[in-house]
């Protein structure tokens, strides 16, 4: 599944995110393949863009959402947007880019595919040293989200090294239901520096009522107003998170 184009394998090192943003807005589906196994139907799209350039995306339409007992109907494709734009706010973790807009099959989330090795998924990444940090980054990014759905297959290692963190249908209710395989650090304190990123996100949410900049429009105001207060608990113990008197784990783990 190598559609990238070496075009868009640049942007998605360095900060040029803005110019995938612009591409995966314009370009043109070509073609959509179902991805099987998936609760919701989402599809592998084959795009094309500007000066003949072709690259693949995964795009998740509003209308092939399954209805959900907790989760406000209809709303999962924007949730996917604001985990992107949540992680840029942060500055962590790689979120590939995502976009909102019309498809196919209507309105939903389009996000650059990255090209990876299916087999190196959470529970052989973190073996690797190296690699540790950027998964303790989607700890907390979980955390401040409130992700109940972070699966082992959801931490991808892009062939530029980076792990990449996908499928955030599931984020952002306004009660805790934090459910993940990642718990391999908790308790532990948590660095500094990436506390004092989330201070200053905390900082610009509460600035105003309901969602502000760059999740306007994607978030109800209550669920903004959450993110907020798990954001004061996590400065408040320095501390990874623990795992809850709740299920705290999802099904399957990858």
């Amino acid at each position: 599944m190598a559609m990238a184009s070496a075009k868009l394998d640049s942007m998605t090192s360095a900060l040029d995110f803005d110019a995938a943003e612009e591409l995966l807005l314009a370009a043109e589906f070509e073609e959509l393949q179902p991805v099987w196994h998936s609760s919701n139907r989402v599809y592998l799209a084959q795009m094309s863009g500007p000066g003949d350039s072709r690259f693949a995306a995964v795009y998740k339409p509003r209308k092939g959402e399954r209805p959900l007992w907790d989760f406000p109907e209809g709303t999962l494709h924007r949730r996917e947007v604001a985990a992107y734009r949540l992680s840029l706010m942060l500055g962590w973790p790689s979120i590939p880019p995502t976009v909102l807009r019309d498809g196919p099959g209507g309105e939903g989330s389009i996000q650059l595919f990255i090209d990876h090795d299916p087999a190196q998924h959470f529970f052989e990444l973190r073996e690797v040293a190296g690699l540790v940090p950027q998964l303790q980054q989607i700890v907390l990014f979980d955390y401040v989200a409130n992700n109940a759905d972070r699966k082992g297959g959801h931490c991808l290692l892009g062939v530029d090294g980076r792990i990449w963190a996908i499928d955030h249908g599931l984020c952002f209710h306004n009660q805790y239901k934090l459910r993940s395989v990642i718990w391999d650090w908790a308790g532990d304190p948590a660095p500094e520096g990436w506390l004092s990123d989330v201070a200053r996100v905390g900082e610009a949410l509460a600035a105003g009522s309901g969602g502000r900049g760059p999740l306007t429009g994607l978030l109800e105001d209550v669920e903004t107003e959450a993110i907020v207060a798990r954001i004061g608990e996590i400065l408040e113990s320095k501390r990874f998170p623990q795992p809850g008197p709740h299920r705290s784990y999802p099904w399957p783990l990858v």
